[in-house]
């Protein structure tokens, strides 16, 4: 593992589930199968509310966690589209940090220089992220990608941005590959629906 895996030229969406109760004590989550809470489900319908408006999208796929899969299957019910679910997708595994406040820990997980007991390296987690996302951008696309924070992290070490950055819940985020020559994927949010 050396972060030698490239994802498919492919351009596809990527849509962060919506806020849990976890979120907003900044507890780690990591498997932990935590729902959306009140905020979250109006994130992921106002996420809905803009999907149709950034072009077609055929295929959706999602982590099977519920805070993920109940965001995508609020965005499908906007695009008239079903929900396939991916494993891979799933949310990295953080063992004993699970549930507790993120720390100084986490850029060291990034950095590779410690990993949780129980936890994936964050190696493992891109190679796992890179492939499941390959899988999905084989599938008919535009594809919309609804999965979680840490894994788009690895994401965005994929795209050749900075992967420490924080991903805003339940924002649709258009990712393209680089054009010949260039080397750094487009990482471009859209612009959300107004309030209702």
């Amino acid at each position: 593992m050396g972060f030698a895996a490239a994802l498919n030229p492919i351009p596809f969406w990527f849509l962060r589930h919506g806020e849990t109760d976890w979120n907003a004590q900044g507890l780690s989550q990591g498997s932990s199968d935590i729902p959306l809470n009140h905020v979250g489900q109006q994130q992921a319908e106002r996420a809905a509310r803009t999907l149709p408006s950034l072009g077609p999208i055929a295929t959706i796929i999602a982590s099977p966690l519920q805070r993920a899969r109940v965001t995508a299957e609020v965005a499908a019910s906007a695009l008239g589209l079903p929900v396939q679910l991916d494993p891979g997708l799933q949310e990295v595994a953080f063992g004993e940090q699970e549930g507790k406040p993120m720390g100084d820990w986490y850029d060291d997980w990034i950095a590779g220089e410690y990993t949780p007991e129980g936890a994936e390296s964050f190696a493992v987690l891109y190679d796992r992220a890179v492939a499941a996302v390959n899988r999905a951008t084989a599938l008919p696309g535009p594809v919309l990608v609804v999965a979680h924070g840490a894994l788009f992290r690895a994401l965005r070490l994929a795209f050749g941005h900075e992967p420490n950055v924080r991903t805003p819940n339940a924002l649709p985020i258009r990712c393209a590959p680089p054009a010949a020559g260039a080397r750094v994927w487009s990482v471009v949010p859209a612009a959300l629906a107004p309030e209702v």
